[in-house]
């Protein structure tokens, strides 16, 4: 996968795996990501597939209808490249932070979803149920932060919701952050996510 990493100067932090939104490359979210997450190592992926030119983590039937199995195959495809990543540049698997912004962090949640122990905690903005019917594993002790949007066109609030309650259900802790700037990805929740990672990661 196209991807970037930097390494950080805390060797003792998780590493923040960044995922883009449709359309967006690996290098869109990594500002973010040094901003919430000050010294951690990054790992930025580009997703890879395309529609109509632009890059995503995984196909679509249509807006807000997810290719089951088409998501299936990308998330064990991306946590067999997370693993070895991971031999390459020397950082610790098990010790992992999602950030991810809509359809990235749908890819992220589709990790949790299938995998125990994917990811330590995540920064999930915007995000949709992944995929229903799941046998979600066990999330104690994962920790997780939700931006989202009470008038996000792409993403009823409901969903959002639904989301929270699934990852709840599975023992997670979740810190939801609602806005009302539809679907955009704000100052403010990004100040909320990096006080959420100062909290649960540099304490």
């Amino acid at each position: 996968m196209k991807h970037i990493f930097q390494k950080g100067t805390n060797e003792a932090l998780p590493t923040v795996v960044v995922f883009h939104g449709t359309g967006g490359t690996e290098n869109d979210l990594i500002p973010l990501a040094e901003m919430v997450a000050p010294g951690a190592s990054i790992l930025s992926l580009r997703g890879n597939v395309s529609e109509n030119g632009m890059s995503r983590f995984f196909r679509r039937l249509a807006e807000g209808v997810f290719d089951e199995e088409d998501l299936v195959f990308r998330t064990n495809e991306i946590r067999d490249f997370l693993n070895e990543a991971a031999e390459q540049y020397g950082f610790d698997a098990s010790n992992l932070v999602a950030l991810g912004y809509s359809n990235g962090a749908n890819i992220a949640a589709s990790l949790m979803f299938h995998f125990e122990g994917a990811f330590k905690g995540a920064m999930l903005h915007h995000p949709m149920v992944p995929m229903r019917g799941l046998k979600l594993p066990d999330m104690n002790g994962v920790q997780v932060f939700v931006g989202a949007g009470r008038n996000d066109g792409m993403v009823p609030a409901a969903n959002t919701e639904e989301l929270i309650g699934l990852l709840e259900g599975a023992g997670a802790a979740v810190k939801a952050n609602w806005e009302h700037f539809g679907h955009q990805l704000t100052r403010t929740e990004a100040e909320g996510a990096r006080r959420w990672f100062g909290e649960h990661f540099l304490g």
